[in-house]
Parts: C-alpha cells; sequence; structure tokens
C-alpha cells in the first residue's frame, strides 16, 4: 500500500489507475478507524479496482471549544488497518497544506440540508465538510465515493455539493455498523466513561421503537418523535440535543411522514456527543 503525504501524490495516483482502465474509488475518513470504516473500505473495492483512503483531521469542520485537539489519532494502526482491508493507497495529507495562508475559499450549502440537526448548533461545520469533501475530490480524482449513513446529513450535503458543482464523482451511502449491544460505530465512542458506555445503546433502542410504531401505521412526526424520547429518558446521563423526523432528501423537517422520512438524534453522555439515525421505512440507506 502506498502512503501518499502531497496533494500532488494522489491526483498522480488516479490518472495512472485510470490509463490502465481501472476505476478509483475513494473513502474520505479523519482516521481512528474502526469496523465501520473498514466496511467503507470494503464497499469502494466493490465498486473499483482501486481504493484510496485519506485520513485528515479536517480543523475547519471543528467548531470553538469542539475536540479537535483531543480527536484520537494513530496513523500507524490506521495505516495497518487499511493495508489489512487491501487498500491501494493512504493520503495523510498536513493541515497546513491543504490550508494554506493563502487558503480563502469556502463551499457553503444553503438551505435546510445544513440548518438543522447538526447545522443549527455548529455554524460552519459542513461549510468545512464541504470543501474538505471537494478539495478531497480534486486532489483524488476518483470515480465513487464511498461515506456512512451514520453521518447522514454529511451524506446529503456532499450528495448536494457533487450535483451542484456537477463533480464527475458518483456517491454511495453505505449502512451504519453498529456494535453487538447496538451502539453505531464512531471514533468518539472512546471517549465514554464505562457507566456512559452502558447506556449509550438507548440511541438505537429510541430508534426502533420508532420504526416499530411506524410499521404500526403511526404516521404523525410528533407522536414517533415523543416515543423515541421516553426511551432516551430511561438512560440518566443521557442530554438530548435534538431528536428531529425530516424529509428523507431534503432534510426539511415533516409533520406527517408521506414518503422517505430520517428520523436523526444527536446526544451528550458527558462532554461526547453521539449522533444516530433511521429511515422510515427503515429499508436500506439514503
Amino acid at each position: 500500500m502506498l502512503v501518499l503525504r502531497s496533494l500532488e501524490e494522489p491526483r498522480r495516483f488516479a490518472r495512472a489507475c485510470r490509463a490502465r482502465g481501472e476505476r478509483v474509488g475513494l473513502v474520505p475518513t479523519m482516521g481512528y478507524l474502526h469496523e465501520g470504516h473498514l466496511s467503507l473500505i470494503r464497499e469502494a473495492k466493490r465498486r473499483a479496482r482501486r481504493v484510496v483512503v485519506t485520513l485528515f483531521v479536517n480543523p475547519t469542520q471543528f467548531g470553538a471549544g469542539e475536540d479537535l485537539d483531543r480527536y484520537p489519532r494513530d496513523l500507524e494502526r490506521d495505516r495497518a488497518l487499511c493495508e489489512a482491508e487491501g487498500a491501494d493507497a493512504l493520503f495523510t495529507p498536513e493541515a497546513r497544506d491543504m490550508y494554506p495562508p493563502s487558503h480563502a475559499t469556502r463551499v457553503n450549502v444553503s438551505g435546510t440540508l445544513t440548518s438543522g440537526l447538526c447545522g443549527a448548533k455548529r455554524p460552519g461545520h459542513f461549510a468545512g465538510v464541504a470543501t474538505v469533501v471537494t478539495k478531497l475530490f480534486n486532489l483524488c480524482e476518483p470515480d465513487v465515493a464511498v461515506f456512512g449513513q451514520k453521518d447522514a446529513q454529511q451524506a446529503a450535503v456532499i450528495k448536494r455539493v457533487t450535483a451542484d458543482l456537477d463533480l464527475p464523482v458518483e456517491i454511495v451511502v453505505a449502512p451504519i455498523v453498529r456494535e453487538r449491544d447496538g451502539l453505531a460505530m464512531s471514533s468518539r465512542n472512546v471517549y465514554l466513561s464505562p457507566e456512559e458506555r452502558a447506556q449509550a445503546p438507548v440511541l438505537k433502542r429510541s430508534l426502533d421503537a420508532a420504526a416499530a410504531l411506524y410499521r404500526g401505521g403511526e404516521r404523525r412526526s410528533r407522536v414517533i418523535v415523543e416515543a423515541a424520547r421516553s426511551h432516551i429518558g430511561s438512560a440518566p446521563l443521557a442530554k438530548v440535543d435534538y431528536m428531529e423526523m425530516v424529509d428523507a432528501g431534503s432534510l426539511a423537517p415533516v409533520d406527517v411522514l408521506e414518503g422517505p422520512a430520517l428520523l436523526a438524534v444527536a446526544v451528550y453522555f458527558g462532554k461526547t456527543r453521539l449522533i444516530d439515525n433511521t429511515l422510515l421505512p427503515d429499508d436500506g440507506v439514503m
């Protein structure tokens, strides 16, 4: 597996692959990889002959007081995991190269895709996401890029950017990968204390309760969300940041479910913020 560090290397790699008629897949990550990330690499390998994994803790998507400095990092562990999964290249740029002092451009997506859910309390977050992913697409020139359903709002934003800017990249959203007790895999799970970790699977139980109501014929968002919130309330260490029902395409709030919808939740356990979601009907990914 190649380890690419300069901004010129991934483009050269992609063009050499394409000259041989090989499709290139991309899996953007911030590192500290877990089984969820590895499942994205496998999905990319199913769709492309060559796979590039990017490992970059993007400073522009962290706000003041967020966990940029303490975000977990372990480059050698991540390198070994990528190589074991058969990735062909690992791109690990430096922040000073991605964002030199002269860097003055941001990619902003307006409207309901970014104004609600995580965007409501993390101003600038999705501009940081959209900017870095656009840069990675330009640097790595993939044919296909794979993202996870756990970060559903991020995936929706990236789909919009790709469509609006006519970027020649196929966007694939892969299912959420969970621990045996239902907790969605996340690099931030390592922050949880033993007591918080024991209570964290309440997120999945709350989503399951909502899905059961939907399957039983309930279509009123208020009723479904209140039922899910009541399950969160059974975990004394959980503090709900938001729990909202939105249209699965536009992410606009919906009162009555008449088409595919996304129930999204963000919960604090101490200082650790976890997100999760489910589609209704729960029969796939975005």
